[in-house]
């Protein structure tokens, strides 16, 4: 390995030293102060180590691997969210008695497979980057050990995950025998030689999506999402819904990308089936919810759905699209889940919609924060979510996919509904049991770090919203493929 080798990889290198370091250092004195500092620095220094990658760029790091412009961004947007959500989980953690420290050792190597995927070219670096993700999540969901339904949303999520690798592993399977390679580039010049899909590359990349779809929790690879997402402490919902999702997706992009599909092919045409029923049934699904956990849970799967549409599009605008509302939607999404954390006491997490009645006149920044959150989710004007939005329909109508588009429309337009009901419930004063409720949510110890990832986080939803122009010149230089 030389030193253009080492330069290439200078991220990947910090995130698996990280573990390490923290590791010895609990040995020596357990401090939850000490493992955050060194786990917010460790995300801190891989992120400023994306200058010095981007030095060698592009370059292929032995076949399994590439450092481009699109594995750079994925990856320093990776680390920005984990940045987010470290700050969300110290106070988090410093309210609850389990032990603290070993949440960040996870945390960080979740982080490093999730930059594992994004940068892989290969099916070895893309299974060996969705296993270091999921098995850290599988503790991390499980992580409070004393509430019953953290351990039975992780006992779930390990269950169906492992179910879901089979597949994935099956279709791998399939498509190397019939292309002989597990490279993304050459399997594209054996098809292309082949003169088209063969039957056995078409089951395998079908079984392959089987598998993504169950870590998208899109339709009908769904049902486990709710439950997860509830059961989870608050801040690794946060990152299950954002990080783990946008990783799946960025390496299924660049999949797809490389093996190009004609319109009219049968998995092009699963997948417009697919996009089109989780929007509609993300959304009315979360119609009936009155746990805001799963109310964000259900309105995940509708915009995954909205995603596809981008993804199903053609053209340079369809890289751009699929970017630029993964940004806004690690934004927002962040933000949401933010909220429920810093509401959240050491009993439980504020995940019922009463937590919220008259949270204006209790705590009304951090309505206004959640309204903003919910506004963007909704694709509201002057918000992120609404250009990404905007960039996703624009995408749609430029490849003709009048369908999903037009599902888009109505979906969004039924998604609106239950999005107002959180909002009137906090804007509603809250008359007796309720109020007194409410105050017995709110009555807990100041979150210093919550608020300022909160704060922070609010700024770039409303600086994307009305100035989007500097973000999506970097997403057009940094994530270009056509």
């Amino acid at each position: 390995m030389g030193n253009i080798d080492l330069t290439a990889l200078s991220p990947f290198m910090i995130l698996m030293t990280a573990p390490v370091v923290i590791m010895l250092a609990i040995a020596f004195r357990r401090s939850h102060g000490l493992t955050f500092a060194l786990a917010l620095g460790a995300v801190i220094l891989a992120f400023l180590s994306l200058l010095y990658s981007h030095s060698a760029s592009p370059y292929n790091v032995t076949p399994l691997l590439v450092i481009d412009g699109y594995a750079l961004f994925f990856s320093g947007f990776i680390l920005l969210a984990g940045f987010f959500t470290i700050l969300l989980s110290y106070d988090y953690l410093k309210i609850h008695g389990e032990s603290r420290e070993e949440f960040y050792i996870l945390f960080l190597t979740a982080l490093l497979g999730s930059i594992v995927l994004v940068s892989a070219v290969h099916f070895a670096s893309f299974f060996l980057g969705l296993e270091i993700l999921s098995v850290s999540l599988y503790t991390l969901i499980a992580y409070q050990r004393m509430n019953e339904l953290c351990i039975e949303a992780g006992i779930k999520y390990l269950v169906l995950a492992a179910f879901s690798s089979a597949f994935l592993v099956f279709g791998m399977t399939l498509i190397y025998a019939e292309a002989g390679t597990m490279e993304f580039s050459r399997m594209a010049v054996q098809l292309t030689a082949a003169g088209g899909i063969r039957p056995v590359f078409l089951a395998g990349t079908i079984l392959i999506i089987v598998g993504i779809g169950f870590k998208l929790a899109i339709v009908p690879f769904h049902m486990w999402v709710a439950d997860v997402y509830e059961g989870a402490p608050a801040p690794v919902t946060a990152f299950i819904a954002t990080v783990s999702k946008g990783a799946v997706f960025a390496i299924l992009l660049r999949y797809f990308i490389y093996i190009d599909m004609p319109r009219g092919n049968p998995i092009v045409i699963f997948l417009i089936c697919v996009a089109v029923v989780s929007m509609f049934a993300g959304n009315l699904l979360a119609l009936f919810q009155d746990n805001v956990k799963r109310l964000l849970a259900y309105s995940s799967i509708a915009h995954m759905g909205y995603l596809l549409v981008a993804f199903l599009a053609s053209g340079k605008l369809r890289v751009t699209a699929v970017v630029f509302y993964l940004v806004s939607y690690f934004i927002t999404t962040i933000g949401a889940f933010g909220v429920v954390t810093v509401m959240s006491g050491k009993e439980r997490d504020a995940d019922r919609l009463d937590d919220y009645r008259g949270l204006f006149f209790r705590r009304p920044w951090l309505a206004g924060i959640f309204t903003a959150m919910l506004l963007s989710l909704a694709g509201i004007p002057m918000t992120a979510g609404f250009i990404g939005k905007f960039y996703v329909v624009a995408a749609g109508v430029n490849s003709v996919l009048w369908i999903p588009v037009l599902s888009l429309v109505v979906a969004s337009a039924i998604g609106l509904f239950y999005y107002l009901r959180v909002l009137i419930v906090m804007y509603t004063p809250p008359p007796g049991l309720a109020e007194a409720a409410g105050h017995s949510m709110s009555a807990m110890s100041a979150m210093p770090m919550g608020t300022l990832a909160l704060a922070v986080l609010i700024f770039l939803l409303l600086w994307i919203g009305l100035y989007p122009g500097p973000v999506l010149e970097v997403i057009t230089a940094m994530s270009t493929f056509d």
